[in-house]
């Protein structure tokens, strides 16, 4: 729980609270708590008690050397973006994607929603540089784990590069149409112009432990252009009554 800072042109607007002096300016609140979620405080207080000095330091260690490890492991075949002067990065780390739009039309999205096929939900995207990824992989994950996500990665540039070079198609490929469904590569009919265990299991791993994604992929930009409300009306909670 960080502090979120404005200038003084934008401060009369910021969210008000019936407990506090408002702005004349300011909105209706958007928390019930004045000043935010407070118990995410109390998060961070028992993890730093539990820890101890030493054991906070030791984590610290840890998440800068799992967070180089990666980078060390993928930089060859991405840009990384704001290494240190050592070529080092801190606890996390941004991988650009955004040479792969104009060598093969493969954007971040694509690769987030192919990384579900891998078993993984994507780190964050295009934060803080649109067209990005930011891996941060903290201290609590082992080497075996690291390894898995990178393997993805790193098979995701090799699918990524069948498209630059020609061998797979531009919009009928696994990252434009990722994620595959269990409903899609089960059912009878298959239109696309790779296998289907090319789509469910790029990697050995994956066969052993598969997560199936629920759903496919959807047009993030329709829903955003186009709300819906789907609240029921009240008379949908009522019991009826015979």
């Amino acid at each position: 729980m960080g502090p979120i800072c404005v200038n003084e042109k934008l401060a009369p607007y910021l969210p008000g609270h019936i407990s506090l002096q408002n702005a004349s300016k300011a909105i209706k609140a958007v928390s019930a708590a004045p000043f935010g979620s407070a118990s995410i405080l109390l998060i961070s207080y028992g993890y730093i008690k539990m820890l101890g000095a030493a054991g906070l330091k030791k984590s610290t260690e840890y998440a800068i050397l799992n967070a180089n490890y990666m980078k060390a492991r993928l930089q060859h075949d991405y840009k990384i973006l704001y290494s240190g002067a050592n070529n080092t990065c801190a606890h996390e780390f941004i991988v650009d994607l955004r040479p792969f739009k104009q060598s093969a039309g493969i954007e971040a999205e694509d690769v987030a929603k192919r990384l579900m096929d891998y078993n993984f939900h994507a780190p964050t995207l295009s934060f803080p540089v649109a067209g990005t990824i930011m891996i941060e992989p903290t201290e609590s994950e082992d080497k075996a784990e690291l390894d898995r996500f990178c393997d993805a990665l790193l098979s995701i540039r090799a699918e990524i590069k069948e498209v630059e070079d020609g061998k797979a198609d531009k919009l009928n490929n696994v990252l434009k149409n990722a994620p595959h469904t269990a409903n899609i590569v089960c059912g009878n009919e298959w239109t696309y112009a790779y296998s289907r265990s090319k789509a469910a299991f790029p990697l050995a791993y994956i066969s052993e432990n598969k997560f199936w994604p629920s759903v496919s992929r959807v047009n993030n930009t329709q829903g955003d252009r186009n709300l819906i409300c789907t609240c029921e009306p009240v008379s949908a909670y009522m019991e009826e009554h015979s």
